[in-house]
């Protein structure tokens, strides 16, 4: 059975005690995961669609780092600092996962930083890859 933990950076990581994304067997767990460039900057600072596809390639890479794709998503978790904004995070959202369709949730909560718009977690479940 595939156990893996992987770290995404992140400042709270270390103090926290916790892992970005966890895969046990076939599935697959990434925590909230935010805006936040590698410098430390936020990316696109009060722009919610940029926000969503910035943290959604993130999560890609990660997943990928996992042996698995967004097409292996199965749910959606957004918590949004403005919902007056949530159109701009459906429309990235329903780019990413056309075709896919993960249940989804968001609601509306306070973020960590100024001008920050999402935090999104996502859960997957690795599917058997057919070979060329």
């Amino acid at each position: 059975m595939i156990d893996l933990t992987l770290s995404g950076g992140g400042r709270f990581e270390a103090a926290g005690n916790y892992a970005r994304l966890r895969r046990v067997g076939d599935h697959v767990f990434v925590a909230g995961t935010t805006a936040v460039e590698p410098s430390g900057r936020l990316h696109a600072p009060g722009d919610t669609y940029a926000q969503t596809r910035f943290v959604f390639d993130r999560i890609a890479r990660l997943l990928d780092e996992a042996g698995a794709t967004m097409a292996d998503v199965v749910r959606t978790r957004a918590y949004l600092s403005d919902l007056s904004q949530a159109g701009e995070y459906v429309r990235a959202h329903g780019e990413v996962f056309a075709g896919i369709q993960p249940v989804a949730t968001a609601v509306q909560t306070g973020l960590t930083m100024p001008g920050m718009m999402v935090e999104i977690e996502v859960d997957a479940i690795v599917r058997p890859r057919e070979k060329n």
